[in-house]
C-alpha cells in the first residue's frame, strides 16, 4: 500500500509576503483606473471607436481614409474614440479634432510603438489592456475597424464575442477595406460558419464597406429604430460586463 505523504502548508516567506501585498495593492490600482476612466468618459455620447494599425504612415491611403471617416463622423455628431497612438489611431483623432465633436484617445503604456498623438481633446492613459478594452466597449455606439495587426484583430474578436453572447447590445461593427478584409470574411464564412463553429447569422454582425459616406450612413441606419444611448436594460448589462 502506497504511503501518503503528509500535507504540509509552508508559511509564507518574506519574498512571498511582499508579492502578495503588491498583488493586493494592484487591485486598488485597477479599481482606480476604472473609476477615473468612467467619470471622464461618461459624458462622451454618442461615440464611435476606430481601430487599426499603429504602424501606418501619414502618407498611407489607409491613414487618409481613416482621417476622412473620422472627420465625417465628428461633423455628424459622433465623438471619435481611438487608442490615442500613432498610425490609424492618429488619423482617427486628427479627423475628429478638426471636426465638430470631441476627439478622444484611450492611450496605453507600452514599452514600444505607443506614444500619444497630439490630436486629442480628451486623453486617458491606461496601464492595463483589459481596463482600456472595457472602456472602449462602454463608450461606443459603433466599431469601425481599419486594416491592422494583432491588436486590431483582438479588438474585433472581443466585440464580436460580446455581441454574439449578449454581453453588450448589438452595435454596428464595420470593417473598412474590402481588399484587406475579404480573406478574413471568406474564412469566417467558409470555415467558421460552414463547420458549425459559429451560427450562419453571426456573419451578419459584420459589415464590409469601403466608402466613408457609407460608413456614416450604416451607423445612422442601424439606429433609425433605436436610440444611440443604451436603454435601461442595456445599461444594466454593461454594468455587469
Amino acid at each position: 500500500m502506497q504511503q501518503k505523504l503528509p500535507s504540509v502548508i509552508e508559511p509564507y516567506g518574506e519574498s512571498e509576503s511582499r508579492t502578495t501585498a503588491r498583488e493586493s495593492w494592484r487591485m486598488f490600482e485597477i479599481m482606480a483606473e476604472f473609476v477615473e476612466a468612467t467619470e471622464r468618459l461618461a459624458p462622451i455620447r454618442p461615440a464611435v471607436s476606430i481601430f487599426g494599425s499603429a504602424r501606418i504612415k501619414p502618407d498611407s491611403a489607409y491613414y487618409i481614409l481613416t482621417e476622412t471617416i473620422a472627420r465625417k463622423l465628428s461633423d455628424a455628431g459622433f465623438a471619435v474614440v481611438s487608442g490615442g497612438g500613432p498610425g490609424v489611431m492618429e488619423a482617427a483623432n486628427k479627423g475628429a479634432y478638426f471636426g465638430k465633436s470631441p476627439s478622444v484617445g484611450l492611450n496605453i503604456q507600452l514599452p514600444h510603438e505607443q506614444h500619444a498623438n497630439p490630436y486629442q481633446d480628451i486623453s486617458q492613459t491606461f496601464r492595463h489592456f483589459f481596463a482600456r478594452k472595457v472602456m472602449f466597449v462602454k463608450s461606443s455606439s459603433a466599431y469601425v475597424i481599419m486594416p491592422g495587426g494583432f491588436g486590431t484583430m483582438d479588438e474585433l474578436m472581443e466585440v464580436l464575442t460580446l455581441v454574439q453572447t449578449g454581453k453588450i447590445r448589438k452595435i454596428p461593427i464595420i470593417l473598412v477595406g474590402s481588399t484587406f478584409w475579404q480573406g478574413l470574411m471568406n474564412w469566417i464564412r467558409d470555415s467558421l460558419a460552414l463547420e458549425g463553429m459559429i451560427d450562419p447569422q453571426d456573419i451578419d454582425l459584420i459589415q464590409l464597406l469601403d466608402e466613408p459616406d457609407r460608413v456614416v450612413d450604416a451607423i445612422f441606419h442601424h439606429y433609425e429604430t433605436r436610440q444611440f444611448t443604451p436603454a435601461a436594460k442595456d445599461q444594466e448589462i454593461l454594468l455587469n460586463l
